[in-house]
């Protein structure tokens, strides 16, 4: 998933692979699914060889430098061939795996700096075997997929000027929003599908002015095939209505006040909480709502840590994917899980209090480590692989 309006911190990338300060810690005690659970956020020189075998082991399968793509400089003029870049969200269905390369592309769809204007999205297989890859214009940030209808649903520009692209038969289709300009003033990001009703998480609010405090945090968007439109209606707004889940209002209604509206996904029905419900993450806000298919009975858990994606294991044996975006790779994560475990993507830059401009600036403000959540306290800890990995998107396939 992508800052949204604090994309200017990445001005400044610290590359994963020759930082040294990084390295591996054991979840700490009490944290939901500790066993066999990992993290990389601080520094242990005995953690890969000191690891057990059913630690989770991370392995690089899809590099964007290998792959390449086609462009026009600024949509005109000679044609251009570059590497795949900045690798975000992630998708599965029919047993492939879907990634979009951002390229440089700005979040309101802005040419990089080489004139690129394009993101490619590329299918590919759990060994990393690319099957075909697409070029669309603007910046994939959230995607998600239909098994319902077989699609694979992308959202570009998280920021502005956003609209969304579905891949079916490897035919791509672009949607067009409506309303063109959304009530929330600003872009759309991640994708989520709940009992057919696809979910688009109203990102960067004000982006194009002041929205006002009852704008959609989610959007429940309908698609019409026959005029490529994306008709969008409230799901649930920023100011709703719901019941704290924690400490300091458990068990008590408040009133959301949600300014970063982001990752977003279904908890499985293996889940010993919110099984089948809705989740958004509420990045700088350091909240994940929770909801049922209609949208209502809200509850709120605060978490100790800004966090991106989120996934949640389902099988003992299975796979966490995930994006490396200054590493340009997807990488896969296997060994023995606990079922029930939620790994999240600890994601330090997305705090509401991180600075301006240079983020990731270590030590203090750190790349992506991956964690997880404790559902009951909201507390997040790291967590332990064998390897390096700098989160960014992240889904478990069983």
């Amino acid at each position: 998933m992508s800052l949204g309006s604090r994309t200017a911190r990445l001005v400044k990338i610290f590359s994963l692979r020759t930082t040294t300060w990084l390295g591996a810690t054991v979840v700490a005690a009490g944290l939901l699914g500790t066993a066999g659970c990992t993290s990389s956020g601080s520094p242990s020189a005995s953690a890969s060889s000191s690891a057990s075998s059913k630690t989770p082991t991370v392995k690089q399968i899809l590099f964007g430098s290998v792959l390449k793509h086609s462009y026009q400089p600024n949509g005109k003029g000679a044609t251009k061939t570059a590497g795949l870049s900045q690798p975000d969200d992630l998708a599965a269905l029919g047993g492939h795996i879907y990634v979009g390369f951002q390229n440089g592309v700005g979040p309101q769809g802005e040419p990089a700096p080489s004139g690129n204007l394009d993101s490619t999205l590329v299918e590919f297989t759990p060994a990393g075997h690319v099957v075909k890859q697409w070029d669309v214009t603007g910046k994939i940030d959230g995607m998600g997929a239909d098994p319902g209808t077989g699609q694979v649903i992308a959202t570009v520009n998280e920021d502005a000027n956003s609209s969304l692209y579905t891949v079916s038969g490897g035919t791509v289709t672009h949607y067009a929003y409506t309303p063109s300009k959304l009530p929330h003033l600003g872009g759309t990001d991640a994708v989520a599908v709940i009992g057919g009703k696809i979910l688009i998480s109203a990102s960067s609010p004000g982006t194009n002015g002041k929205p006002p405090a009852s704008a959609p945090a989610v959007y429940a968007v309908t698609l019409n095939s026959a005029n490529k439109t994306a008709a969008v209606a409230p799901f649930f707004a920023a100011n709703a209505t719901a019941t704290g889940v924690n400490a300091p209002n458990a068990g008590q209604k408040v009133t959301l006040a949600l300014t970063d509206p982001d990752s977003n996904g279904v908890v499985p029905s293996s889940s010993s909480a919110f099984a089948g419900d809705f989740v958004l993450d509420a990045q700088a806000d350091q909240e994940l709502i929770f909801s049922g298919a209609s949208g209502t009975n809200l509850q709120v858990l605060k978490i100790s840590r800004p966090v991106d994606d989120s996934a949640w294991v389902t099988s003992t044996h299975g796979s966490l994917y995930t994006t490396d975006s200054n590493a340009n790779t997807v990488d896969a994560i296997t060994g023995s899980f606990k079922v029930g475990t939620v790994y999240t993507v600890i994601a330090p830059c997305n705090a509401a209090n991180a600075p301006p401009v240079v983020c990731p600036n270590p030590p203090k403000w750190p790349l992506n480590s991956l964690g997880t959540i404790n559902l009951k306290t909201g507390a997040v800890g790291n967590a332990t692989v064998s390897g390096v990995v700098a989160p960014k998107g992240l889904i478990f396939v069983p």
